[in-house]
C-alpha cells in the first residue's frame, strides 16, 4: 500500500511537470509569434504571462525573460527582416550596446526594489506605451490631414 502511494504521487508529479513543460512551450510559441509579427521585445508580454501564469515573483519574471530573449530575438525573426532589407545595421548595433549598458544599469536599480514596487513599475510602463501607441495614429492623421489641406488649399 506505501508503494502504490508512493508510485501515484510520483505519477502525479511526473504529469505535472510534464503540463508544466507544454505551458511553458506554448507561452514561448505564442511570445515568438507576437514578437515576429508585431515587433515587440517580448518581455512585454513573457514577464506578465510568467507572473500570473506561473506565479514567478516579478524579479524572477524580468530574469528569466531576460535570459529567453537573447537567443531567439537576436537570431529568428531577425533573419527574416535582414532577407527583406528592413535591418538598419548601424542603428541595430549602437542601439544593441545602449541596451546592454541600459540594461545592466537598470539592473542594479531592479533588483533592490520590492517585487510590489517592480510590478507596479513595470505596469505603468505598459499603460505608458499604450497611451501613446492609441494617441499615434490620432497625431499622424491630422498631420497628414493638415498637410493635404495645405497642399489643395
Amino acid at each position: 500500500m506505501v508503494c502504490a502511494r508512493r508510485v501515484t504521487r510520483t505519477a502525479v508529479w511526473l504529469i505535472i511537470l510534464l503540463q508544466m513543460t507544454l505551458v511553458i512551450l506554448l507561452l514561448g510559441l505564442g511570445v515568438g509569434v507576437l514578437v515576429g509579427l508585431l515587433g515587440i521585445g517580448g518581455g512585454v508580454v513573457l514577464v506578465p504571462a510568467l507572473v500570473y501564469l506561473l506565479h514567478l515573483d516579478q524579479h524572477m519574471a524580468q530574469g528569466t525573460s531576460l535570459f529567453v530573449l537573447l537567443p531567439p530575438v537576436g537570431v529568428g525573426a531577425l533573419r527574416e527582416y535582414w532577407k527583406q532589407g528592413q535591418v538598419d545595421l548601424r542603428a541595430g548595433v549602437l542601439c544593441a550596446l545602449g541596451m546592454l549598458l541600459g540594461a545592466y544599469a537598470g539592473s542594479f536599480v531592479a533588483l533592490p526594489l520590492a517585487s510590489r514596487t517592480l510590478k507596479a513599475l513595470f505596469g505603468c510602463f505598459l499603460m505608458l506605451a499604450a497611451i501613446l501607441l492609441w494617441a499615434k495614429p490620432r497625431l499622424d492623421g491630422s498631420v497628414s490631414r493638415r498637410s493635404e489641406e495645405q497642399h489643395h488649399g
